[in-house]
């Protein structure tokens, strides 16, 4: 049985920590190969502004996934997240998520995973919150308490990270602090925009 908003809003507001796959989360699960052989991938910026704006709100972002893949890094490298929360390769992301709790000092009830597929079905039952996408695996929707109402690659997460500050009651403050002006110095830091400084823009 799926749960009521009530019960996932009551699930989120004690969300501490995002964690989330890679494939077919932050992206929509296509592999692109160049002329060497070397990995492409696409993300959107939406996700990485609300992972941004997640992170300046006191929640900590993770990222838990089992393929090895060079162009993730620069990926978080732009958004912020901290290098000792980065798993690749998992073969076990039951135990990784466990870890990764551990490592950031909370229990995995104060976690949310978002996840797409099979291999994601261990972490997402160990979270307080299991999110997926809209286009992930049926039996993965079953089981989260979160559907966003976007694909992986394409606002999923944006959903999500939403769905958490609505239930902390701080969206319609943020859409507001957006609206008057009064967020972007905060956000990106104040003065001009420098080459260093773009490296974290969305």
């Amino acid at each position: 049985m799926k749960p009521s908003r009530e019960e996932a809003l009551a699930r989120a507001r004690g969300v501490k920590a995002l964690v989330l796959d890679v494939d077919g989360v932050l992206t929509d699960a296509s592999l692109f190969y160049g002329a060497r052989g070397e990995a492409l991938k696409a993300f959107s910026a939406r996700d990485g502004f609300s992972l941004r704006l997640a992170m300046t709100e006191g929640i900590r972002v993770a990222i838990l996934s089992g393929r090895l893949a060079g162009p993730v890094k620069p990926r978080l490298a732009d958004l912020g997240i901290e290098p000792g929360l980065t798993v690749q390769g998992s073969r076990d992301k039951r135990a990784d998520i466990r870890a990764l709790a551990e490592k950031m000092g909370i229990t995995t009830a104060e976690m949310a995973f978002m996840g797409d597929d099979l291999p994601d079905l261990p972490a997402l039952t160990a979270v307080g919150l299991a999110a997926c996408p809209s286009d992930a695996a049926e039996e993965v929707r079953d089981r989260c308490h979160f559907v966003a109402g976007r694909p992986g690659g394409h606002g999923a997460v944006r959903d999500l990270v939403q769905f958490v500050l609505e239930a902390r009651g701080r969206w319609a403050g943020l859409v507001q602090e957006w609206a008057a002006g009064t967020a972007a110095g905060p956000f990106f830091g104040t003065g001009r925009a420098t080459p260093r400084s773009r490296r974290r823009q969305p």
